[in-house]
């Protein structure tokens, strides 16, 4: 505890300078652009004390469906900030791991359609990957990120992963990096790798995951997200920043759990044999510490599914909703996709984690919740959210490209929009009743 209350106190006075220096700097205005149904006015008001009290550094957009509803469509602040170019209505930006729940729904689109089972072996639809020990996998197990396959040994290049059969032999050779089904670790990467490998055996036209995800889903219900961006649309893309330490430094002082959380996460990759410093390792051209490689364009057009899909929140928001109206999987695959398979502590994040047919799963935490009411959906690095309620018939979906240092629950500019949203929806139905 000595060491926590050092750290608070230094942390402190670094705060403290740091509110002082930024008064030499011109604060730049917050253009607000979008609309809000009238009894969610409260959830706007939010969305622009983020960019108020400085915690939206560069921009960002929010999207909310109640009831089946569109009821919150925000955006705001600037696409890159450093040209002043705003962000617009058609902004799209990196969303990196919520990505993993878009891969997670074109999974679950092929075991509606019956070609696919989350208990079936890979090695039914894959042969050549039961080496090595591999040969007992499921398909749940890579969903649930119990395959053993959190990372490979060998280097990734750039050039390999617009190669899907260079890729296909990689993980073929990989020795699990412990026994597959024993425990669940985040495959931060190769889930990406992975499912692409699944759709193109399952998919009777063998299509990669970005086709197949633009053919079958976003095409036919005009979806505005990639997996695999074409060129054409690059100029819509957002600059992502990393947080600077006195960005971080203030997120720690609102949340200390950030802070405990960045703890963590430092000790697991300062041992270099961790999981989670063999994963940063490779690819080593996909960073965001000290570099941000995730802004480069030739990056931008991969099909990878864990963490390089572009969109906005309006179009993540979209997608799920659809789901919710049973127009993309029918209600009985909407009902197994949406319920835990694992929950217990991740052996790569070191957190206890719910996870299951490729989402994650948080507990809703409110005050009339039930233990077994959930978030469904899937966060990314820097803050992304997509989440959907099942109980209260919600999709929350939020996405920015200044990056944040806290992740999922612990972002605190969703935090504050998405509790504003539940104080709406409870009030609304405290009066109704």
């Amino acid at each position: 505890m000595g060491f926590v209350r050092t750290a608070f106190v230094g942390l402190g006075l670094a705060f403290l300078l740091n509110q002082l220096a930024s008064r030499f700097y011109t604060v730049l205005p917050s253009p607000i652009g979008g609309h809000v149904d009238k009894q969610f006015e409260l959830v706007e008001a939010a969305f622009r004390k983020n960019f108020h009290d400085g915690w939206e550094r560069d921009g960002a957009s929010f999207v909310v469906y109640h009831k089946g509803k569109k009821v919150v469509d925000l955006w705001g602040g600037y696409a890159d900030t450093a040209s002043l170019r705003k962000w617009k209505e058609d902004t799209i930006s990196v969303v990196f791991s919520s990505t993993k729940a878009v891969a997670a729904l074109c999974v679950a689109l092929l075991v509606d359609r019956g070609q696919l089972k989350y208990d079936d072996l890979v090695t039914k639809h894959w042969p050549e990957f039961g080496k090595h020990g591999k040969e007992n996998v499921t398909v749940q197990w890579v969903m649930s990120h119990m395959a053993g396959l959190a990372y490979v040994d060998e280097a990734i290049s750039e050039e390999d992963a617009l190669d899907h059969k260079r890729l296909a032999r990689i993980f073929e050779e990989q020795k699990p990096n412990w026994p597959p089904g024993t425990a669940t670790g985040y495959h931060a990467f190769t889930y990406g790798w992975l499912v692409d490998q699944l759709i193109r055996r399952v998919d009777p036209q063998k299509r990669g995951i970005g086709q197949f995800f633009r053919e079958d889903i976003a095409q036919p219900n005009n979806i505005d997200f990639h997996i695999g961006l074409p060129k054409e649309e690059q100029y819509r893309v957002a600059r992502t920043t990393i947080p600077s330490i006195t960005d971080s430094i203030s997120e720690m002082m609102s949340d200390y759990r950030v802070f405990m959380l960045l703890v963590s996460v430092t000790k697991v990759l300062m041992l270099s044999d961790s999981p989670m410093s063999r994963i940063m390792k490779n690819p080593n051209w996909l960073q965001t510490f000290g570099v941000n490689t995730y802004n480069n364009p030739d990056h931008h057009r991969m099909e990878q599914g864990a963490n390089l899909g572009i969109g906005n929140a309006r179009s993540l928001a979209q997608t799920f909703q659809l789901v919710l109206d049973g127009k993309i999987i029918k209600k009985e695959t909407l009902l197994q996709f949406s319920k835990p398979f694992i929950n217990e502590i991740d052996l790569v994040m070191g957190l206890t984690m719910a996870k299951g047919q490729g989402l994650v799963f948080e507990p809703l935490g409110r005050k009339h919740a039930e233990k077994t009411d959930y978030f469904c959906g899937h966060p990314g690095y820097g803050g992304q959210n997509v989440n959907f309620d099942l109980k209260n018939n919600l999709v929350l979906a939020y996405v920015n490209n200044g990056l944040k240092t806290g992740m999922g629950g612990l972002v605190r500019t969703y935090i504050r929009l998405r509790d504003a949203v539940y104080d709406v929806i409870e009030q609304d139905s405290y009066n109704t009743n």
